[in-house]
């Protein structure tokens, strides 16, 4: 009978100790232990040490108050011009108030994810295929700002959402690349015509200048020429005058008319020896027979007629 006494004592430390042990709670950072008393929120357990009170209290809910990254699973979008699409995402959300996001809905995290697909529904639902493909940033922002708007009462903070893929049916890919090929060729095309237009226009100018500067050139060369051979009659019209002049001036000098008869003979003479060759006939008038009074004739000056 002592036994079973003494077993049941030891039973009964044995509980309380464990109960003791249990009402211990170590906080890490970023961390908050909601705790209830009687059924009723008591308090909210920070990071450190704390300790329960044993049948009283008990630890409701734990949050961590980082940053979470929840995953939003593929689902099937109707975009306006009537094409399916699979969309998936992630919501980066903060708890702000652990006490609202302890009472103030069942399960924040389902709920954030069911809201960010139908937002993403609705607003997937407004726009053609090609703006959704090209307006994720638009899309991402009214995702956030419909959650946050919802999620106010529930402690907790959507910083953001991204969009992770958008995936039309296989058709559309199909057609999409066929499009773009189209395109791809269009520009290539176009780009090699107007390479084309901008090589004959350069080629024409390069025509143009090399024309403009040949007929220059070639205009130069007539100046320079014309302008060589007028120098060179003004200097020989200015060498001639000057020789008529010296030669007048010595012809009026003693002994100048002589000199002058004596020139005369000497390249009548040496004309005559020229054409008068070996086997060859001339005629010589009877005046050149008398050449003393040919060269008189020549040289004296002849008198105005009345």
């Amino acid at each position: 009978m002592e036994f079973v006494y003494l077993a049941f004592w030891a039973i009964v430390a044995i509980y309380l100790i464990y109960n003791i042990f249990r009402c211990i709670r170590i906080i890490p950072a970023q961390d908050v232990l909601i705790v209830e008393r009687m059924g009723k929120y008591s308090r909210s357990l920070r990071a450190g040490f704390h300790i329960l009170i044993p049948f009283m209290d008990r630890d409701a809910y734990y949050h961590t108050l980082k940053e979470q990254s929840i995953d939003v699973q593929p689902q099937i979008c109707i975009t306006h011009d009537n094409v399916q699409v699979k969309v998936d995402g992630v919501i980066y959300l903060k708890i702000i108030d652990p006490v609202r996001a302890s009472y103030g809905i069942e399960d924040f995290q389902f709920a954030a994810i069911q809201l960010a697909q139908t937002t993403m529904r609705s607003v997937i639902g407004t726009m053609e295929l090609d703006k959704t493909i090209g307006e994720k940033d638009l899309i991402n922002s009214t995702i956030v700002a419909a959650i946050d708007q919802a999620s106010e009462p529930w402690g907790i903070k959507v910083n953001r959402y991204e969009i992770l893929n958008i995936v039309p049916p296989k058709s559309v890919l199909d057609a999409m690349e066929k499009e773009k090929k189209a395109q791809i060729a269009k520009r290539s095309q176009v780009l090699l015509s107007e390479g084309e237009r901008d090589s004959r226009i350069n080629r024409s100018l390069g025509f143009k200048e090399e024309a403009v500067n040949k007929s220059e050139g070639e205009k130069q060369r007539r100046i320079n020429s014309a302008e060589g051979k007028a120098t060179e009659i003004e200097a020989l019209a200015v060498a001639t005058a000057k020789g008529i002049e010296a030669i007048a001036g010595a012809i009026s000098d003693q002994g100048g008319a002589s000199a002058i008869k004596l020139q005369i003979t000497k390249a009548f003479i040496q004309n005559f020896l020229h054409v008068a060759k070996e086997n060859t006939e001339i005629l010589v008038p009877a005046d050149v027979m008398n050449l003393p009074n040919l060269i008189a004739n020549l040289t004296e000056p002849r008198k105005p007629k009345a």
